[in-house]
C-alpha cells in the first residue's frame, strides 16, 4: 500500500518538478526578468519569510513552534481557510435540501427553476457592490460571496442526481411497498450521492476562487489581501508565494474530498479501487 502510494505521488509530481526545474534553469541563465517572474528559489525564500521572519527567531526562547507560526502566512492562511469552509457550509447547507426538493418534486421544480436559471449565470463577483452595501466590510460580505459561489454547483448537481435516478429502482421500490420517505432515503438519496459529492467538489473549488476576490476588496487579512498588498509594492516573489499557498490548500482539500468520495462510494460500480 505504501509503495503504491509513493509511486502515485512520484508520478503526479513528475510534471510539476520538471516545470520548476525548467523555470529555475531559465532564471539562472538570465532569460527571465526577476522583477517580472522571480526564480523558484527566490519564491521559496520569500515563502519562508512569509511563514516565519528570521528576525523573529530567538533560539533562547525555546519555543520553535511558536516561532514557526509567527509570520503572516499562518494567520492569512487560517483566515482564508475559515472563510472558505464557513461560506461553503452555508452555501451547500442551503443548496442541498432545495436541490433534493426540486429534484424529487415536479411542482417545486417548476416553481423555483426560472429564478434559479436567472440567478445562476450571475458571477459571485458581480454581487460585490451589493455585499458591501448590505454587510459592510469584514467577514460577512466574504461569507455571503463564497456562499453564492458554492450554492449553485451543489444545487444543480443535486437536482441532476435526483432526476437521473433510474426509473427501474423507483418502480421496484413501489412494488415492494416502500413508503415515500423510505423510497427517498433508501433509493433516491443513495443514487444521487455521486452527483452531490461531485457538486461539492466543484463548489469547494469555486469557494477558493471567490475568497481571493473577496479578500482583495472587503477584508484586511487573508491570502487575497496579502497578494493585493504585494502587487502594490511590486513584490512579485510574495505574490507567487501566496498563489502557490492557495494552490497547495486547494490540492489538500480536494485530495481529502476525493478520499471521502471514494470511501462513501465504495459500492458504486463506476469506482476503480485498483
Amino acid at each position: 500500500m505504501n509503495t503504491l502510494f509513493l509511486k502515485r505521488l512520484l508520478h503526479g509530481a513528475a510534471v510539476p518538478l520538471a516545470a520548476l526545474a525548467l523555470w529555475q534553469g531559465l532564471s539562472s541563465m538570465g532569460w527571465i526578468n526577476p522583477q517580472i517572474l522571480p526564480s523558484p528559489l527566490a519564491v521559496m525564500r520569500k515563502w519562508c519569510e512569509y511563514l516565519a521572519p528570521m528576525e523573529a527567531y530567538t533560539p533562547e526562547a525555546g519555543n520553535y513552534l511558536l516561532w514557526l507560526l509567527s509570520g503572516e502566512l499562518p494567520h492569512d492562511a487560517w483566515a482564508s481557510l475559515s472563510r472558505v469552509i464557513g461560506g461553503f457550509l452555508i452555501g451547500a447547507g442551503l443548496a442541498l435540501p432545495l436541490g433534493l426538493l426540486m429534484g424529487s418534486n415536479t411542482t417545486i421544480y417548476k416553481l423555483f427553476d426560472p429564478l434559479v436559471q436567472i440567478l445562476r449565470p450571475i458571477p459571485p463577483i458581480a454581487y460585490i457592490p451589493l455585499a458591501i452595501l448590505w454587510f459592510g466590510l469584514g467577514n460577512p460580505p466574504a461569507f455571503f460571496l463564497i456562499s453564492i459561489g458554492s450554492f449553485f454547483p451543489v444545487l444543480m448537481n443535486t437536482i441532476a442526481g435526483v432526476r437521473q435516478v433510474d426509473g427501474i429502482y423507483i418502480r421496484a421500490a413501489r412494488n415492494l411497498g416502500a413508503s415515500q420517505m423510505t423510497m427517498f432515503r433508501r433509493v433516491i438519496l443513495p443514487a444521487a450521492t455521486p452527483y452531490i459529492l461531485a457538486g461539492a467538489r466543484i463548489g469547494m473549488g469555486t469557494a477558493f476562487i471567490v475568497v481571493i476576490v473577496a479578500e482583495m476588496i472587503a477584508v484586511n487579512n487573508g491570502l487575497g489581501f496579502r497578494i493585493l498588498e504585494a502587487r502594490e509594492y511590486f513584490w512579485s516573489d510574495k505574490i507567487i508565494a501566496g498563489m502557490f499557498t492557495i494552490g497547495f490548500f486547494g490540492l489538500a482539500i480536494d485530495t481529502a474530498m476525493n478520499a471521502l468520495n471514494n470511501h462513501l462510494l465504495k459500492w458504486h460500480r463506476g469506482l476503480d479501487h485498483n
